[in-house]
């Protein structure tokens, strides 16, 4: 991943000598190709540069043109770079090079702030508009680019990572508390916080034009929730879904170095990397060749092995399948990320990637593939019982319970009926009514009660799920809508995604996902739910539309890989942090006894979700802070 970051003094102030140079010194290992800076009296803009596509060897940024009263900084890239160099030469715009900076600097020129919807692809940017004064910003639709900035009411700071906005002097660390309450009660619900006071994050598919008024923010793309496709047959729904899956890779694979692809084994991962292989061998592939990788976790680690799949995947193809070891990063690894990067440290499912993505660097690659995106948008729920009866579509209403019964037995499907089917059909204000009487009935009023944060954390997070999640409910086309909704609005998702995002910029390695292409996710929203999940068969449409490429021991498979042991090796041995040195030094923070039953919790349970995860988020505050 490439990184920018800048300087705008709106009252006039030169930028410090040296000050943006700092900035991109506090990220330098996102420029191995490079680091430039662009400064003019109050603005200073910087770049640090990685080339990963053959147009990109012919990019210089900071890029102005001609006039200098246009400036760029941008990390990203352009994936519909053929269609907007042709709509661009049609506006008779000139195009100086062929570099994908060049084209959003001529969008921007022709179009200005509506330039969004012309530019495809995953990108975080900044132009500086000299004719208006003014900064106008970007990030991705699905959030694949970060982009942190801070205002103070006349300065404009901006950075793909936070180090280099803790750099500067006027920038003051302080906790967020709203922030660091959410992470310790696992319960996430701001998108554009982070655990700085001061700091925030462009929220995906968000603009923010900043002038001498200070930023204004816009959501400039989101899903049409009515938009509906001319298919009737399932048949017509799996051909498209091919069709969108084939070109959504073949875009993501531009690259001059060979493009590396993860292949756990699972349903997408390995149709990533067989539609790749299929690509290649029609030469329709857009880089010089493909490398599989997967980890090579052993049978003693359980259910984290999918060695026997990924290796089917090889087997069907033909090719090697690299077998990488993950990396077990030791506790000290964790704490000293997070003092270097002032931010959450991440988790020990994510940073076993590590030693993978350096391995695919060291064998010329750049890009790295994988199937994020899958699990999101193609899993499923009971949710076409509502369809079906929303629609009086009764002999459809018929098959899904018949089909279920088969697969499960008859009393779950009635249950799913009344629960999936009935139940969303009702008016909003009395679902909420049915379930706190339920919750009532059960005794279960204070089972979300978070027992080991203190009295004071408790009461933020009570504050802010009461003001950041108020009472609105968005209006959809169909009841299946909503799960999708909440997993492209899902605050916990985006900080996993930037927290893989930055390990690989460390590692110099770009992640790219197909499966997570916006083209995918605005199809999945208008899929039938029947397309996505049918009795115990989930992500429908993907194994249909894919038989013919995937291996049967993949198109089969219903598991899936359960990484709770690289958490365990870790967790098991830190009772005493977890229970006595972070209730003593935090006690703001958590309540002995509250840590001391969550931790019994889960040594009771160890590969129980919730507390696996809550105790791992309240170390990771911990060493952020320390």
């Amino acid at each position: 991943m490439s990184g920018i970051a800048g300087i705008i003094h709106f009252d006039g102030k030169p930028v410090e000598p040296g000050l943006v140079e700092k900035m991109t010194t506090a990220m330098a290992h996102r420029g191995p190709d490079g680091i430039h800076h662009w400064v003019k009296g109050s603005i200073g803009l910087g770049q640090c540069m990685l080339r990963t596509t053959p147009e990109s060897l012919e990019e210089t940024q900071p890029l102005t043109n001609e006039d200098a009263s246009l400036v760029l900084v941008m990390d990203g890239r352009v994936d519909n770079w053929e269609e907007l160099r042709g709509e661009l030469l049609g506006r008779g715009a000139v195009l100086r090079d062929r570099s994908d900076a060049e084209l959003v600097l001529r969008a921007y020129q022709i179009w200005e702030r509506e330039c969004l919807p012309h530019i495809d692809g995953d990108f975080a940017l900044v132009i500086w508009d000299a004719r208006r004064q003014e900064a106008f910003c970007a990030r991705d639709r699905m959030g694949n680019r970060p982009f942190n900035y801070h205002w103070d009411g006349k300065t404009l700071a901006f950075a793909s990572e936070l180090p280099a906005i803790l750099a500067l002097p006027w920038v003051k660390q302080e906790p967020n508390e709203g922030m660091l309450a959410e992470m310790l009660a696992w319960d996430c619900y701001s998108r554009d916080e982070t655990l700085w006071n001061g700091i925030m994050r462009l929220i995906a598919a968000h603009r923010m034009v900043a002038g001498h008024q200070g930023p204004r923010l816009e959501q400039y793309w989101q899903p049409n929730l009515w938009a509906t496709l001319p298919f009737r047959k399932d048949e017509e729904y799996i051909e498209h879904y091919r069709e969108l899956l084939f070109e959504c890779v073949r875009r993501s694979s531009r690259s001059h170095r060979p493009v590396a692809i993860e292949v756990s084994g699972g349903l997408d991962s390995s149709a990533v990397f067989c539609v790749a292989e299929h690509l290649r061998r029609s030469n329709r592939l857009l880089t010089q060749g493909i490398n599989g990788y997967t980890f090579g976790f052993t049978e003693e680690d359980g259910r984290a092995s999918e060695l026997p799949y990924a290796r089917a995947v090889g087997e069907h193809l033909g090719v090697r399948i690299h077998e990488i070891p993950p990396s077990r990063m030791p506790l000290s690894w964790f704490t000293e990320r997070a003092r270097s990067g002032r931010q959450f440290p991440g988790f020990p499912n994510t940073s076993m990637y590590a030693g993978l993505w350096q391995q695919t660097v060291a064998h010329g690659s750049r890009v790295t593939l994988n199937g994020q995106g899958g699990d999101q948008w193609l899993e499923g729920s009971r949710a076409y019982y509502a369809e079906a009866l929303a629609q009086v579509h009764l002999h459809r209403l018929y098959d899904y319970l018949k089909t279920d019964a088969t697969a499960f037995d008859a009393r779950q499907a009635v249950n799913w009926l009344i629960r999936q089917g009935f139940f969303p059909l009702l008016p909003v204000g009395l679902q909420e009514g049915l379930r706190r009487l339920i919750r009532r009935v059960r005794g279960s009023g204070t089972s979300n009660a978070c027992y080991w944060l203190s009295p004071r954390m408790e009461e933020v997070i009570r504050l802010r799920r009461e003001r950041i999640l108020p009472p609105h409910h968005r209006r959809v086309r169909s009841v299946g809508q909503r799960t999708l909704l909440e997993t492209l609005n899902d605050a916990f998702g985006a900080q996993v995604a930037e927290d893989l995002e930055c390990l690989g910029a460390h590692c110099g390695s770009e992640m790219r996902y197909p499966l997570h292409d916006p083209k995918l996710v605005h199809y999945a929203f208008s899929l039938p739910e029947r397309m996505r999940l049918r009795g115990d068969r989930t992500k429908y449409i993907h194994v249909q539309a894919l038989k013919n490429v995937l291996p049967e021991m993949i198109l089969e498979r219903k598991s899936k890989a359960e990484f709770s042991i690289v958490f365990r090796e870790h967790l098991d041995r830190m009772q005493a942090i977890l229970t006595e040195t972070i209730p003593h030094e935090r006690n703001a923070w958590v309540d002995r006894d509250g840590m001391a039953r969550l931790f019994r919790a889960y040594r009771d349970n160890p590969q129980a979700g919730s507390p696996l995860w809550i105790l791992w988020g309240l170390y990771g505050c911990h060493v952020t802070f320390r």
